[in-house]
């Protein structure tokens, strides 16, 4: 779960970590009322879930009350459009209005968990204020990382020294990172959190270490230790249909930019269908793992929301059933054609426990799928359908 800068903030002050003066805002006269106690200079910072918000023209630095109510109003009601959004973009529903800084040096700090090891990963860079992917790419020999230990879950001294001394920081500044690296990693392991970043963490002209943008996801198997972070689930910052599926009790969805919609049993085969897709010149348009359904209505929900997609060209069903039966989940599309409106090509393979009576239900059906026996075949028939050549 993902939440939003200026609560990410509040939490790191709660943990004793210094953060620009400034407050949430959700109306432009709002905005300008905080610009006007934070002596008319201030920056407005649209918050939604992405990053990239400055490039997208989603933070903007001002001179006065006037001009924060100005380009406040411009933002609220907006959809940002960054490289993380995709093409529908995020709407604004509230800014951050904060002192504007005279940074003369920008860190990276952050904490997420390392899948090869399973313990937190404390990464720093003295190149702050580029994502941590562009850093690793362009100057590896920059990133100073440390691990936790996974059987205490603390951060001992010497490490967050080793930090501190590796960003090449002066003696006041050094103790100030030094001070917040423990401080930041008992908010990630009391938190629950899957990733808490602080980028940048800048050191201003008048000699203060601030934690100017700050990002905090939470781990979801975690939220019933955590009632408080739950309530600031913003179902606004959510993919409409990412948003349905979790409402139909489809948890496994995830909507992407192609054109194949898929419906598959098993997170594994979900991706090697997918990557499939892909090899031969697809454009696969969601992520979604039903599971092992044995229901046909949670199969007739999955239907509802990758035909509600319209982007979609055409619908790849690629079950193999062990403990799913097959039938069951025939059953399922055929009650999804009987009540929707189904314009595209809808390519099936069944395969797995009850293949046969799922077969005898399909031709009782009269329902005109386009049928595959194998699972390339099923791949490259899909791909076909969605590029609008006919099947022979």
């Amino acid at each position: 779960m993902r939440i939003h800068e200026y609560q990410a903030k509040k939490f790191l002050a709660d943990y004793g970590v210094s953060v620009p003066r400034g407050a949430m805002a959700k109306t432009a006269a709002e905005a300008a009322g905080i610009a006007k106690e934070l002596g008319g200079r201030v920056v407005i910072k649209a918050q939604i879930h992405a990053g990239a918000r400055g490039k997208a023209g989603g933070i903007k630095t001002v001179d006065s009350p006037d001009e924060a109510e100005r380009e406040t109003s411009s933002l609220l009601g907006s959809r940002l459009k960054t490289h993380q959004t995709g093409e529908e973009g995020l709407i604004v529903n509230s800014v951050l209005v904060e002192e504007a800084l005279n940074s003369i040096k920008e860190l990276y700090l952050g904490i997420a968990i390392d899948s090869a090891t399973g313990a937190p990963l404390l990464m720093a860079s003295e190149a702050g204020g580029m994502e941590i992917e562009q850093i690793a790419e362009k100057t590896p020999e920059k990133i100073v990382k440390c691990h936790v230990d996974p059987g205490t879950l603390q951060l001992r001294g010497f490490q967050a020294r080793e930090i501190g001394f590796g960003l090449k920081l002066g003696d006041k500044e050094r103790a100030a990172v030094i001070d917040i690296v423990p401080r930041l990693c008992s908010l990630f392991v009391e938190k629950d959190c899957s990733l808490a970043e602080i980028n940048p963490l800048s050191v201003t002209a008048d000699g203060r270490v601030l934690a100017v943008d700050a990002k905090l996801n939470f781990d979801d198997s975690a939220l019933y230790r955590h009632a408080d972070i739950k309530e600031l689930y913003d179902p606004h910052q959510e993919n409409e249909l990412e948003m349905m599926a979790k409402k139909k009790g489809i948890a496994s969805y995830v909507k992407l930019e192609g054109d194949i919609g898929s419906m598959v049993n098993g997170a594994g085969l979900a991706m090697a269908v997918m990557d499939a897709i892909k090899h031969i010149g697809g454009k696969p348009a969601n992520f979604l793992d039903l599971g092992t359904v044995n229901n046909p209505e949670r199969v007739l929900n999955a239907f509802k929301i990758i035909a509600s997609d319209p982007g979609v060209k055409c619908i790849l069903v690629n079950i193999f059933g062990g403990m799913a039966r097959v039938d069951v989940i025939t059953r399922g599309l055929v009650e999804a054609y009987s009540q929707i409106d189904i314009k595209v090509p809808v390519v099936a393979r069944l395969k797995g426990t009850n293949a046969a009576e799922g077969e005898r239900i399909l031709s009782e059906s009269g329902i005109n799928l386009i049928k595959a026996d194998a699972f390339h075949e099923a791949i490259e028939k899909a791909v076909t359908a969605a590029s609008g050549n006919v099947l022979g």
